[in-house]
């Protein structure tokens, strides 16, 4: 499980957290790939961590609330996808193994991936989803007979719209080609070179199509689409409190410790644990994390990390909120806002 890199994308809210524990529908994205690999039978897992380790560690402990069991693995730089499993060796051993890349969303699980290879075990399976933009992904090639014969990292002119989505399956042959390869143009060890080395040394590759929902997690736009999703999934749970001028409507979640007052909650919502929403308005796709104050407010379609206030707002659409971030007003306000607020900030909103 890879849960190092920089998640530049998502700067500011990276500077100070890792990307793969921004939560989606106030649950951290690494936790639905944790899940995901363990309900797929597979309850040894290593995780690749950088410079957010303490963070990370402290969020997943050893994994026994979760039922797995956790080895960290430090990466001093990111340099690469196939570097991870160069430093995981020892931790893999022989075994065929599953990479999961940990700001990766995919609806459905892996279970059906697992099947496959443990069926046909091939030396390495790799998903493919059809994408818009290939150039930003690694890129497949399909020969005549269905088979992968090239890969390409983020090619300028892409010949396929096949793109690598983030979870592969490798049989300890992948040892060989990662030690084999050079430090691409970016100077990291890239996985797709990894995989044509072993395509090109007479390894079989097959490919796995995923046709439903997957997201790379490390935008802004992809983060509220995975949120949507998820929270058009929930089931509505009362365990706070709603005061008799308040109103729920349509799938709603208020957790434990919640106080809603003089508000209206239009879901699908979340409201986390302590949190308090005083005369306001959440509406549809919103997940607000714990020991938030949401006070005066207008908000949808939008993320707030925890610790976070706002107060006396007249519209916040589209954003994501960081941890600890005060958004209040100054003497004028417009009618809509979008915002991507760091962790830490104090915004003054004219």
């Amino acid at each position: 499980m890879l849960s190092g890199g920089a998640g530049t994308r998502l700067r500011p809210i990276t500077h100070t957290s890792a990307k793969q524990l921004v939560p989606v529908a106030n649950k951290p994205v690494l936790f639905y790939c944790l899940e995901a690999v363990r309900d797929a039978g597979i309850t040894d897992i290593g995780i690749i961590v950088g410079d957010t380790v303490r963070e990370i560690e402290a969020a997943v402990g050893d994994g026994s609330d979760m039922g797995i069991s956790v080895t960290y693995i430090p990466q001093a730089a990111p340099l690469g996808l196939a570097h991870c499993v160069l430093i995981a060796r020892d931790f893999l051993g022989a075994d065929p193994f599953v990479m999961y890349l940990g700001d990766n969303f995919l609806i459905g699980g892996i279970n059906a991936l697992v099947a496959d290879f443990c069926a046909e075990r091939p030396d390495a399976q790799i998903l493919l989803t059809k994408v818009a933009d290939p150039s930003q992904f690694g890129v497949a090639e399909l020969g005549a007979d269905g088979t992968v014969a090239r890969l390409v990292e983020k090619p300028a002119n892409p010949r396929s719209d096949l793109a690598l989505v983030g979870v592969y399956m490798f049989g300890p042959r992948v040892h060989d080609a990662v030690r084999a390869i050079q430090p691409s143009g970016r100077g990291e060890l890239e996985i797709t070179d990894a995989i044509q080395w072993l395509i090109d040394a007479g390894a079989r590759v097959t490919p796995h199509f995923v046709t439903g929902y997957w997201k790379d997690t490390g935008r802004l736009e992809d983060m509220l689409d995975c949120n949507r999703l998820v929270l058009e999934s929930l089931e509505p749970g009362l365990h706070g409190t709603v005061d008799e001028a308040s109103t729920l409507v349509g799938r709603v979640v208020v957790e434990e410790g919640a106080s809603i007052c003089r508000s209206t909650i239009r879901g699908p919502a979340i409201v986390g644990r302590n949190t308090k929403i005083i005369d306001s308005y959440v509406g549809p796709f919103t997940s607000i994390y714990h020991s938030c104050s949401i006070e005066r407010t207008e908000i949808e379609h939008s993320i707030v990390l925890e610790h976070s206030t706002i107060r006396g707002v007249a519209r916040i659409e589209d954003s994501l909120i960081g941890k600890e971030v005060e958004v209040v007003p100054s003497s004028a306000l417009p009618r809509a806002h979008r915002l991507m607020l760091g962790d830490h900030s104090k915004v003054s909103i004219a």
